[in-house]
């Protein structure tokens, strides 16, 4: 018999609902914290299969057996923390920290710069990847770029600037991430979890004058696409090919995603919050 998720830990904001943001959800949810996550109220996620996010579209999402509703106000998290789902909530401007009171607070939006985190906004912050300054806006950052830092805990200092330059994965890089070239309506014209080829079209960009393709670069899954009649502007990442085939990659959280929400975890960790005798007494009442 599955083991009832139970969240009764103390109180995380994570600003964000998509991919990097979920795998701190994620792992924060399975280690028993009381997590709610923030939204903009049409968010873009290209791999949204796994993103928490998604609930902001459809009412109710599960990632890896763990369970996201949209909940209308901050009153509504404990409800949802009871029945061991991750509450979210559209709130950018992060009204509810006055009512929440969180213990921590972890940026996720990864919008490569601080849109508006500070330190008092919580008891200890985290910022994922650059934009943040460990001991300035945050008191944690942990390291986002693949490679050899990736989930390192930076406790003075930032992480690595932006290469602007996406991950390699079997070998690809900026091959394998599609963008639009103009502003439009995003118009899907396949399926997440597709093997596709080089000229494959995938989506169409609709203006009201014309229609764009937007082709496949590399063979391989299609691993991410925006939904269908998604509105979008110049620049945007659309869709990700994974080249090396695996169907399976597509439903479930990415390594990079793991290790930065394990990254975090330790982070909460070595705090020493969770051991303060005021936590504990506020968990005791």
């Amino acid at each position: 018999m599955e083991k009832k998720l139970e969240l009764h830990g103390p109180v995380v904001l994570v600003r964000g609902a998509g991919e990097q943001a979920t795998g701190v959800g994620w792992a924060l949810a399975k280690a028993g914290f009381r997590v709610v996550m923030t939204e903009v109220p049409k968010p873009l996620m290209v791999r949204w299969p796994v993103c928490f996010g998604t609930a902001v579209v459809k009412g109710n999402w599960q990632v890896e057996e763990i369970s996201a509703s949209l909940v209308a106000d901050s009153e509504s998290c404990g409800p949802a923390w009871e029945t061991g789902i991750v509450p979210i909530l559209i709130d950018p401007e992060l009204h509810c920290i006055a009512s929440l009171k969180p213990t921590f607070l972890v940026d996720a939006i990864l919008a490569k710069r601080n849109i508006g985190t500070r330190r008092d906004m919580a008891a200890f912050t985290i910022g994922l990847g650059p934009g943040f300054t460990a001991g300035a806006d945050v008191d944690l950052v942990v390291e986002t770029n693949r490679g050899h830092n990736l989930g390192r805990l930076i406790y003075t200092g930032s992480a690595e600037p932006n290469t602007g330059i996406p991950g390699n994965i079997g070998g690809y890089t900026k091959e394998r991430v599609l963008y639009s070239s103009k502003a439009g309506i995003f118009k899907a014209q396949k399926d997440i979890g597709e093997k596709v080829q080089a000229g494959d079209c995938v989506g169409l960009i609709e203006d009201g004058t014309d229609s764009q393709r937007i082709c496949a670069g590399i063979d391989g899954v299609l691993r991410g696409l925006l939904m269908d009649n998604t509105p979008i502007d110049p620049a945007v990442k659309v869709g990700d090919i994974d080249p090396r085939g695996n169907k399976e990659y597509c439903y479930t959280i990415s390594e990079k995603a793991r290790a930065i929400g394990s990254a975090v975890l330790l982070g909460m960790m070595e705090s020493k919050l969770l051991h303060s005798p005021r936590l504990k007494n506020e968990h005791s009442n």
